[in-house]
């Protein structure tokens, strides 16, 4: 299958450099699959050293922009992790966050308008829910168990978490601990914020899902999204200082810093528009960008220069940074979101590529320390190169940075914005309900002003469809 090439023009060499990076990154890592049914397609994988698709990384690329760009692929990938068992059709994938397929099979159909997928994502949706319910759902406090979104280290869990064998994940986690393991599920007693608003967005999704396919909307998913919601800002929202808890469990949790939840926690509309917009100032951020978490777990330091940090710890995760400028945008802090991008793009222009983790306060390529039992000890991990999700969120960026691009059921909103110093931008090659889509920003005379058109037409202010 040939892939049409999407560019970027700019007034900033950079810009168009960490885009054509990242186009080049994304289309080096397509590759032929296999899926369980035997089907053969074309996958986006996670990077240029795996060799299969993966649940969460299919869902980000997609949900970050290759949905806009690459739609065949996007839909091929999305569904080459759905499997089917004596439930039904479910989503597959390492079980804790495998639910943050349905956000990102909802902003797939927005963006491409496919009712079949739409059908096979809303049964995927409904059977993975009550699967999990089943599973890890806590009836005593309303949260589902579970590591939280994309941290299979340890390194990303306090000490009481480790391993007796320095094993470096949470996958297998509860046979290497029979005596805290919860008695169902998969036994990884931790009730995590990423997670949690992940499970929140699904329950919120399905009866939009039902909606758009003309079903049945059945009263209780909606009850089921009210109630985690108010499940979630009781275990997690800490109103007197107006922070996040990472996570709870029996032995008193976490209140770190977690970048991801932070950024779910804004665009899911966990928070107040109040609250949502002091996030970011009350947000550590690091030297090049917000960290996976915040401060990093003791047991990772010392006295090298410069300093060494968790895996999953204080380290600078691309595809993070992407939801979190995301985030700002929605917050109404513009500038921080420009700072995220700038930043990323930078490191992309200087490497040639986009890599998987950074060094907070340098900004090289570094994969950071985590337990590893084949040396029994803490190591230095690898920072994967043409890591797929860092490409596909830069994209994420300049759309929602700069365009303030919205998918919804009437059309795309916009809100173009462009930094001081940046006169035009333009993105081509996107692809919206079937129709080639163009955009185009310009500062206009007064340099507050910033012009958008839409396919060479002056934007109107209203939601986009084409022929509207």
């Amino acid at each position: 299958m040939s892939y049409q090439l999407p560019r970027l023009s700019s007034d900033s060499r950079e810009l168009e450099l960490a885009f054509r990076a990242a186009v080049g990154d994304l289309l080096g890592n397509v590759q032929p699959w296999t899926d369980g049914r035997g089907t053969t397609r074309d996958c986006l994988l996670a990077g240029l050293h795996y060799d299969r698709p993966w649940t969460r990384d299919a869902t980000i690329n997609s949900w970050n922009g290759v949905s806009l760009i690459w739609p065949s692929l996007a839909r091929a990938t999305l569904e080459s992790v759905l499997i089917q068992d004596k439930h039904g059709l479910r989503i597959g994938g390492q079980y804790w966050d495998a639910i943050i397929w349905a956000s990102g099979a909802w902003n797939h159909y927005l963006v491409t308008g496919d009712r079949e997928f739409l059908k096979r994502a809303f049964d995927a949706t409904r059977t993975s829910l009550a699967f999990f319910d089943e599973r890890e759902l806590d009836p005593a406090d309303g949260l589902y168990r579970g590591g939280a979104c994309f941290m299979d280290g340890i390194s990303g869990y306090p000490e009481f978490y480790l391993n007796p064998d320095w094993n470096s994940g949470i996958p297998g986690w509860a046979d290497r601990h029979p005596d805290i393991r919860h008695p169902t599920g998969e036994g990884f007693p931790a009730k995590t914020l990423s997670t949690n608003l992940l499970y929140m967005n699904a329950w919120r999704l399905l009866p939009e899902m039902a909606a758009e396919l003309d079903y049945e909307i059945q009263e209780e998913w909606t009850d089921r999204t009210v109630k985690l919601r108010s499940a979630v800002r009781e275990a997690f929202w800490d109103s007197g200082s107006g922070r996040l808890r990472y996570l709870v469990d029996p032995w008193g949790g976490c209140d770190r810093q977690e970048g991801l939840g932070w950024a779910f926690a804004v665009l899911f509309g966990l928070l107040t528009d109040e609250e949502a917009a002091a996030l970011p100032v009350r947000a550590h951020i690091t030297a090049h960008g917000i960290p996976s978490l915040w401060p990093d777990y003791e047991r990772y330091a010392g006295a090298d220069s410069p300093a060494r940090y968790g895996r999953h710890g204080a380290t600078v995760w691309p595809h993070i940074n992407a939801f979190w400028a995301d985030a700002c945008v929605a917050a109404g802090s513009r500038e921080a979101g420009w700072r995220e991008l700038e930043m990323l793009a930078g490191k992309a222009v200087r490497d040639g590529h986009f890599s998987e983790i950074y060094h907070p306060d340098t900004g090289r390529r570094y994969g950071g320390e985590q337990e590893d039992s084949s040396v029994k000890a803490i190591r230095t991990w690898r920072s994967e190169p043409r890591q797929s999700w860092c490409a596909s969120g830069f994209i994420r960026m300049v759309t929602s940075v700069l365009f303030g691009l919205k998918p919804a059921r009437d059309g795309l909103s916009f809100a173009p914005w462009l930094p001081a110093g940046l006169n035009r931008v333009a993105f081509s090659g996107l692809e919206y309900h079937g129709h080639p889509l163009e955009l185009e920003l310009c500062r206009q005379d007064d340099p507050q002003q910033v012009e958008l058109t839409i396919n060479a037409t002056r934007w109107d202010g209203r939601s986009f469809k084409p022929g509207r």
